[in-house]
């Protein structure tokens, strides 16, 4: 192990993806309750590029951010060192987490990074690490909102109400945006759960999402989904935006509609409606994140991955992120992993 510097990819100010620069940094030192990770893979996230592009701090959360700073929070690797405080965890184990969120504090575009044992769950022994990377956050989202709530703590980004809703062989769920991170997650998650899943995504994305069970496809650049389906129980959208509330005209009454992402609804609509829009901030969380890797582990849940890039090309992985029409996950790579399929 290197005794001193490592590299990482930092922001010294905010902007496009040119701002990310490749810089030697000293390597951090784990304080108690944490391991030291030699990273092999980073999975990103619309967070990296909402930090890129000026935001400091997540909705909710009183953490804040100053320049330089080394993004990303989705990380896969090999545990280097364990600090005072940790059960569980030893050298030379394989582990994955999602670091610090909702705090932009996780640090991970490195080649090692100091992370909260809590945080952290042994690394699916079936999947490599770049899969593994592409997992803690989007599994996690769509985790927290369809099977256990990560939290009990409500924040201004989440609904004091938000409850998962029960999901069987009887409930039908439309997600929007089902060939993204959290979207590809949340169509497996609720066909395990025994559901009736609608995906809504460009036309180019539906053998995918059939091949991951979706029962109806809808592709958004031909048809309108509230004009072709109606009575759904859940919606989970993923994309969010003003035009998020023509989901409700999908629900039956008593649905609910999750937005991932901020959207504008009007309360008078809703009660008119009979519906509910409920919302959740996603955490950290290593026992969930332990029971989604048995699944991940077992193949009743997959990551897709879009494509990998090297650490040091962070920039062309958020120049590829923002082209868009991402189906999975982009992971960097700190080590030699490359995604076999």
């Amino acid at each position: 192990m290197p005794t001193h510097t490592m590299r990482a990819v930092r922001l010294h100010e905010h902007g496009g993806p040119e701002v990310l620069r490749y810089d030697e940094v000293p390597i951090p030192e784990p304080g108690p309750g944490a391991v030291l990770v030699r990273v092999h893979a980073v999975g990103i996230n619309p967070p990296d590029w909402y930090l890129r592009g000026g935001l400091t701090s997540m909705p909710g959360t009183e953490s804040t951010v100053s320049l330089p700073v080394i993004p990303g929070t989705d990380v896969s690797g090999v545990v280097e060192a364990v600090a005072a405080g940790v059960d569980g965890l030893a050298v030379g184990d394989e582990v994955f987490g999602l670091l610090r969120f909702p705090s932009f504090d996780g640090s991970a575009y490195a080649e090692y990074v100091a992370a909260p044992a809590s945080d952290l769950a042994r690394k699916p022994a079936g999947i490599d690490h770049v899969h593994a990377a592409g997992a803690p956050m989007a599994g996690l989202t769509a985790w927290q909102f369809l099977v256990e709530v990560g939290h009990d703590h409500p924040s201004p980004f989440q609904a004091a109400r938000h409850r998962p809703t029960a999901l069987d062989a009887g409930t039908t769920v439309l997600i929007n945006g089902a060939a993204g991170g959290v979207g590809h997650f949340a169509l497996q998650l609720a066909k395990w759960k025994g559901a009736r899943v609608i995906a809504v995504a460009s036309g180019a994305h539906e053998p995918f999402l059939r091949e991951l069970g979706a029962d109806q496809f809808i592709d958004y650049t031909k048809s309108r989904p509230e004009e072709l389906v109606h009575d759904v129980d859940l919606v989970l959208d993923t994309v969010g935006g003003p035009d998020s509330s023509r989901f409700l005209r999908t629900l039956k009454r008593g649905g609910v509609q999750f937005p991932v992402l901020p959207g504008d609804f009007d309360d008078e609509e809703t009660a008119k409606l009979g519906v509910t829009v409920s919302s959740a901030q996603v955490r950290s969380n290593g026992a969930q994140l332990a029971e989604l890797g048995r699944l991940l582990d077992a193949g009743t849940v997959r990551v897709a991955i879009d494509s990998t890039f090297a650490l040091a090309d962070a920039r062309a992985a958020h120049e590829r992120a923002a082209r868009g029409h991402i189906q999975g996950k982009i992971v960097l790579t700190a080590a030699e992993e490359r995604a076999v399929s």
